[in-house]
């Protein structure tokens, strides 16, 4: 009968034919705690998500299009009189944008406006003002806090580093109520890819400011809040990137394997430069 043994390739040697040493035991302690060292982390290779960056000129996202979230309270303006106009260099020009609007009274005669919409991706500006209204009101008071100007899918959820948000909390409730306040946008193409494969075309925007007082052509002190925009023509792509569990495992059998074969080779040499200084202090080096 076929003792399967006898393909055994891990041969044992009783402990008795064993020598244990001191240096064999100095390098067994480093080993085990180098090797937890590499596999904890590697572990936290395995679990955490990387992030690469990379540049590169695209138009990503629909056909010409972005889409636009606005949140701006007026503590001071009512909301029959405010609306938003949007005009680009395609020609557009909308008084009084409705759909996806939504104004909540604030306070004592304030309003939270809210809207959604999209824009062409040319230059242009969207505008929150009394352009729309049915009657003027009397005292006008532009001052406002900015809740959030969001272009694109949402990536709030995300966490992600960047300037999607910049000018969210802006107040201006110390400045002159009668001011128009103006807010340049550079816009920046961002696409962002998880590890499943799911995009967000999201864009983020530095911003400059300034403030004035303009005159309609009645001569009356008409303010407003403008952002004017305009798209650069670099897009930034983050892509998320976790190392799959075959590369995790065979990570793991190098770290263990590479080292006790490295571990092995020191104590061998060690125990038999030690056996040659004892043979030789002992006289018996021939």
């Amino acid at each position: 009968m076929l003792d399967i043994r006898r393909f055994d390739i891990y041969r044992k040697v009783p402990k008795d034919l064993t020598q244990p040493t001191t240096i064999g035991a100095l390098i067994s302690i480093f080993c085990v705690g180098f090797i937890s060292f590499m596999i904890f982390n590697d572990v936290l290779a395995y679990i955490f998500i990387d992030l690469r960056s990379e540049f590169f000129i695209d138009d990503p996202g629909r056909e010409g299009k972005i889409d636009v979230q606005v949140n701006v309270s007026f503590p001071h303006m009512r909301c029959e009189y405010l609306g938003v106009d949007i005009q680009d260099e395609n020609g557009r020009h909308e008084v009084g944008f409705v759909d996806h609007t939504n104004k909540v009274p604030i306070g004592d005669g304030g309003c939270r406006f809210e809207s959604k919409f999209e824009i062409n991706k040319v230059p242009g500006n969207f505008h929150l003002s009394t352009h729309s209204a049915a009657s003027q009101p009397e005292d006008y008071d532009f001052r406002h806090i900015i809740h959030s100007i969001k272009f694109g899918d949402d990536v709030s959820h995300k966490n992600l580093k960047g300037s999607f948000d910049p000018l969210a909390n802006r107040d201006t409730s110390q400045e002159i109520g009668l001011n128009t306040h103006e807010y340049i946008l550079k816009i920046v193409p961002s696409v962002h890819e998880d590890y499943t494969g799911k995009i967000l075309n999201s864009y983020q925007y530095t911003f400059g400011h300034k403030s004035y007082l303009t005159y309609h052509h009645s001569g009356k002190i008409i303010p407003a809040v403008w952002f004017k925009y305009e798209l650069q023509p670099i897009t930034l792509k983050q892509t998320e990137q976790r190392q799959s569990f075959y590369a995790f495992l065979t990570s793991i059998c190098a770290v263990v394997g590479g080292t006790f074969t490295v571990a092995g080779i020191i104590d061998s040499t060690c125990f038999t430069i030690s056996e040659l200084v004892k043979k030789q202090q002992m006289g018996k080096l021939t």
